[in-house]
C-alpha cells in the first residue's frame, strides 16, 4: 500500500472517530487497529492528520471515545513490550502508537478534568482482555490494577531495551520468536560505553531513530507540569514514578542517556561538509536524551521551606536518577563526563578555513543545565572539575555564549544560567587559582584585544554590564560577586582588565545612580572589595592595577567626599531627569539607529544603566515570562561592612613575601542567587519601592562604611613617589612607571588585611522555581519539529508569539 493510501485510511479513521457521537466499543478491534496497523507514518504526518481542533472537539463532545483511544494505544504498547516486538508489523505499530500519544497527551494535560484520567485504575473488565491480533494465548495483558500512566511508563521503559528494536539482539536462526521482556537484562544492553559500561555496541541508525521516538513520547508524558501555573508547582508524578525503584530499567536507562550524550562526537568523519550529505540520527538521539535527563534530574527533593512541605516530600519515592548521578565517583567516569561535556560546549567555537564546513550543535543550553546539575548533585564531580585546568575548557564556552546573548532580550534565560554556573564555580578557591593560567585561544568574541590570563577574560567579559540588554540588570550583583570571590587569587591582571574594573566603578559611583535605588550602592561596595583583595593579597604582581588606581584616583576622592545633604541629592536626581529628557528629545529628532556605547565611552555612560530594581524580564529564554511581568532584583549579598566574618586576618608584612595560595584565611558567607520568580521578602513591594527616595541619613548610613581605607592609604604613599620619579627622571613612558611599581612594596604601610569573604550559592525556593521554569522553557523551544506543545494552553509561562 502506498504512502498516500496509508495517510488516507488513517485520516478516514480520525474523521470517523471525531464525527460520531456514539461511543465506539473497546472490543471493536478492527476499528482501533486502523490507528496503528498502517505502514509507518512519520510523526510530522501524524501531527498534520490529527488537527488540534479535532482533538479538542473529541475531548469535549465524545470524551468516552478519547478515553478508549488512549486506553487502546497504551494497551497496544503494553502488549508489544511484553512480547518484545518480534515482527516488523509490531514495530511499526509501536512507532505509530508512540507518535499518536505524543500528539494526544498535551491536549489531555491541557484540561484539568482530564489530568487524573491517566492515573485512574483500568476498568476491571479490561484486566484480562486479550490483544485482538495476539496469537499467543498464554501471554497476559496489561495489569488492570495499575493506573494507565504507570502502565504506559513501564511499557516505554521496556521498549527502550527491546532487542532488535532499540538495542542489539542476539542472532536468531529461523523465524521470529517472541522475547519475554522479564527475561531481558537491560544492564547488559546499555546503549553506549562510558560510565559503568565498557562495551560500545555497533552504531545502528534504526535503533537510534526508534529510541528517539520513544524518548519524545516519554518527554511528552513528563510535560503535564507545563499546564500548571507556577503557583501550583509541585512534584511531577510522571517523573517521580518513572525515576523510582518501580522502574527496573532506571539504572541502565540513566547510564545509557548519560553515556550517549558524553560520548557524542559531532565532527563525525571529520570531512568538510559531511554533515550536509549524511543525516545524523545520533544527534537527534543526543538532543532527546539531554532533555529527558534535564527533566528527570529536575525532580530533586528540595529543601523544605516549611513543615508541611517537608512532610509532603518525605512520603514521595526517591529519585533514582538523582541518586545515581550523585554516586558517580570513579576518576575515569568523572573524566569521561567532563571531557564529553566540554567537547560539546566548545563545538560552537570551532573555527575552520571553510565556512560552515564543520557541524555546529545547537543544544548548548541543555548542556549548561546538565553541567549545573552535575556540579550541584555530585560534589565529587565539582571538585574533580576544579582540581585541574580542565575547568577552563568549560569557562571559555560559557563566556562565549553569554557574550553572544548579552544584547539579545530573548537570551536572558541563557545568560542567567551561565551566570549561576559562574557563581557556583567562583565559590570554590581552586577556581580562582586556575584563572591565572595564560589565555592563548582565539575565540570569536567581540571583546577588546588583550594579552593575559583567563582571569582577564572573565573581567573583560563584564563589559556586558555596560553594553548588555537592560534585562540583565538584576544579575549585576551576581556578576560582581563572581569577581569578588576570585579576586584574592588573581596574581597579575592586564592593563585592559584593570581599566575595565575602574570603568565599572566610574559607572556605578555617579551620584544620580547611587541615589536612584535603595541597593545601587552595593555595586560600589563589591568593586571596592575587589580592589582591596587585590591590593592586600596580590599586590606584588598587579602593577597594572596599581597604576590604574593612581591614574583614576579622583574616583575614590569623589566617593570619599560624596555630598549627602538634601540639596546635593536633589541636584543629582534632577541632573538624571534632564539627561533623560535630552536623550528623548534627541531620539525624536534623529531616529537613525546608533551603535551602543561600550566601556570606552565617556563618563555619560551611566545614562545607559537604568534603575536595577525596576527592570522587568522574561523568565524563559526567547519566549516567555512567568506569571506576567516579574521584577527580578534579588537578595543582594551583604556588603563587606555588614557581613559577619569568622576568622583572623593574615599578616600584612608576610603577604608580599610568601605564596598567597598557602597562607590566606577564608571565611564563607552563603549568598542566595537572584532568580526570576517573585521579589524576595527583603525588598519592598513595587508600590513602596516606587515611593522610595534617598535621604541624607540613608546616604550617610552606607557612606560611612565604604571600605576606602586601604585604597586611600595606597594612594597616599604611592602618588607622591610616582610624581617625584616622573619629575626627577622626566618620565613620559608608562612602562618605566610600571617597572617602578613592580619593585615597590607597601609592607607595613597598609591596614591589617581583612579576612577573605567567599559568597557561595545556596539552594532556595526562588531559584529552584526559576530552574524548573527555565528547564521547561528550553524543552518547549527545542521541540518545534514536530511542535509538540504548540497551540496548547501552556500555563507555566506565557508564550509571546511574534
Amino acid at each position: 500500500m502506498g504512502s498516500g493510501d496509508s495517510k488516507l485510511h488513517f485520516r478516514k479513521a480520525v474523521i470517523q472517530l471525531t464525527s460520531t457521537t456514539q461511543p465506539v466499543e473497546a472490543s471493536d478491534g478492527v476499528f482501533w487497529e486502523q490507528f496503528w496497523a498502517e505502514p509507518s507514518m512519520s510523526v510530522q504526518d501524524i501531527f498534520a492528520l490529527v488537527p488540534a481542533a479535532e482533538i479538542r472537539a473529541l475531548r469535549e463532545e465524545s470524551p468516552s471515545n478519547l478515553a478508549t483511544l488512549c486506553y487502546k494505544v497504551v494497551e497496544k504498547l503494553s502488549w508489544a513490550a511484553v512480547r518484545g516486538c518480534p515482527s516488523e508489523r509490531e514495530r511499526v505499530a509501536v512507532l505509530n502508537c508512540a507518535r499518536l500519544l505524543t500528539r494526544l497527551l498535551p491536549f489531555v494535560f491541557e484540561d484539568a478534568d482530564w489530568r487524573g484520567f491517566l492515573w485512574a485504575g483500568l476498568p476491571a473488565a479490561r484486566k484480562q482482555q486479550r490483544c485482538p491480533d495476539d496469537d499467543d494465548r498464554d501471554a497476559e495483558g496489561p495489569d488492570g490494577s495499575r493506573p494507565l500512566a504507570e502502565t504506559l511508563l513501564l511499557s516505554v521503559a521496556d521498549l527502550l531495551f527491546c532487542p532488535d528494536f532499540t538495542v542489539q539482539g542476539r542472532k536468531r536462526v529461523g523465524q521470529e520468536v517472541a522475547v519475554d521482556a522479564d527475561g531481558v537484562d537491560s544492564c547488559e544492553l546499555i546503549w553506549e560505553a562510558g560510565v559503568g559500561f565498557s562495551q560500545s555496541p555497533p552504531l545502528n541508525c534504526t535503533h537510534d531513530s526508534n529510541r528517539t521516538e520513544l524518548l519524545k513520547l516519554l518527554l511528552t508524558c513528563f510535560s503535564e507540569v507545563l499546564y500548571l501555573p507556577p503557583a501550583e508547582h509541585r512534584h511531577n508524578p510522571w517523573v517521580l514514578f518513572f525515576c523510582s525503584a518501580a522502574n527496573r530499567h532506571a539504572l541502565p536507562l540513566f547510564t545509557s542517556l548519560l553515556n550517549v550524550v558524553c560520548a557524542y562526537e559531532p565532527s563525525g568523519w571529520g570531512l568538510p561538509y559531511d554533515h550536509l550529505l549524511f543525516s545524523d540520527q545520533r544527534r537527534l538521539l543526543v538532543e532527546q536524551a539531554l532533555q529527558v535527563l534535564m527533566v528527570a534530574l529536575e525532580q530533586r527533593r528540595p529543601h523544605a521551606a516549611s513543615a508541611v512541605e517537608d512532610e509532603t516530600d518525605s512520603g514521595g519515592p526517591e529519585n533514582q536518577f538523582v541518586n545515581f548521578l550523585s554516586r558517580i565517583h570513579r576518576e575515569e567516569d568523572l573524566s569521561f563526563i567532563l571531557k564529553g561535556v566540554s567537547r560539546l560546549l566548545n563545538n560552537p567555537l570551532l573555527q575552520t578555513y571553510l565556512p560552515n564546513s564543520a557541524k555546529k550543535i545547537a543544544f548548548h543550553q541543555e548542556l549548561l543545565v546538565l553541567f549545573w546539575k552535575l556540579c550541584d548533585f555530585n560534589k565529587k564531580f565539582l571538585f574533580f572539575v576544579l582540581k585541574s585546568s580542565d575547568v577552563l575548557d568549560v569557562l571559555v564556552p560559557i563566556l562565549f555564549f553569554l557574550n553572544e546573548a548579552r544584547a539579545d532580550p530573548s537570551g536572558a534565560g541563557l545568560v542567567h544560567m551561565g551566570v549561576f554556573i559562574l557563581l557556583l564555580l567562583s565559590g570554590e578557591r581552586n577556581f580562582g587559582v586556575r584563572l591565572n593560567k595564560p589565555f592563548t585561544l582565539r575565540v570569536p568574541m567581540d571583546v577588546p584585544v588583550f594579552s593575559g590570563t583567563h582571569a582577564d577574560l572573565l573581567i573583560i567579559f563584564h563589559r556586558m554590564m555596560t553594553c548588555g540588554h537592560q534585562r540583565l540588570q538584576p544579575l549585576f550583583d551576581c556578576l560582581l560577586t563572581v569577581i569578588v570571590n576570585v579576586s584574592p587569587y588573581l596574581k597579575s591582571l592586564s592593563m585592559v582588565s584593570a581599566n575595565k574594573l575602574l570603568h565599572l566603578l566610574e559607572v556605578f559611583s555617579w551620584p544620580w545612580f547611587l541615589f536612584s535605588a535603595p541597593h545601587n550602592h552595593q555595586l560600589v561596595f563589591f568593586l571596592l572589595e575587589v580592589f582591596n583583595n587585590l591590593i592586600q593579597y596580590q599586590f606584588d604582581g598587579n602593577s597594572n592595577l596599581v597604576y590604574s588606581l593612581i591614574r583614576r584616583r579622583s574616583l575614590f576622592q569623589q566617593l570619599a567626599n560624596l555630598q549627602a545633604d538634601a540639596d546635593a541629592i536633589h541636584a543629582a536626581l534632577l541632573h538624571k531627569k534632564k539627561k533623560k529628557k535630552n536623550k528623548k528629545s534627541a531620539g525624536a529628532a534623529d531616529s537613525r539607529p546608533r551603535p551602543r556605547q561600550d566601556e570606552s565611552a565617556q563618563p555619560d555612560a551611566p545614562e545607559d544603566v537604568p534603575d536595577l530594581h525596576r527592570t522587568r524580564i522574561h523568565n524563559i529564554s526567547q519566549v516567555s515570562q512567568v506569571g506576567g511581568d516579574v521584577a527580578l532584583p534579588s537578595d543582594a549579598p551583604q556588603t563587606p561592612a555588614e557581613c559577619s566574618v569568622v576568622g583572623g586576618a593574615s599578616d600584612t608584612e608576610s603577604n608580599s613575601e610568601r605564596d598567597h595560595e598557602d597562607t590566606q584565611t577564608e571565611s564563607e558567607a552563603a549568598t542566595r542567587l537572584p532568580a526570576a520568580a517573585s521579589p524576595p521578602s527583603s525588598l519592598p513591594p513595587p508600590s513602596a519601592s516606587a515611593a522610595w527616595s534617598a535621604t541624607p541619613d540613608w546616604v550617610q548610613s552606607w557612606k560611612s562604611k565604604l571600605p576606602l581605607q586601604t585604597i586611600m592609604r595606597l594612594l597616599q604613599v604611592l602618588v607622591p613617589q610616582v610624581e617625584k620619579i616622573c619629575i626627577d627622571k622626566g618620565l613620559t613612558d608608562e612602562s618605566e612607571i610600571l617597572k617602578f611599581l613592580q619593585h615597590g612594596t607597601l609592607v607595613g604601610l597598609l591596614p591589617v588585611p581583612h579576612p577573605i569573604l567567599i559568597r557561595k550559592y545556596q539552594v532556595n525556593a526562588v531559584t529552584s522555581s526559576w530552574f524548573h521554569t527555565h528547564t521547561w522553557g528550553i524543552v518547549y523551544l527545542r521541540n518545534l519539529d514536530p511542535p509538540v506543545w504548540y497551540d496548547t494552553d501552556i500555563r507555566l509561562f506565557e508564550i509571546q508569539k511574534i
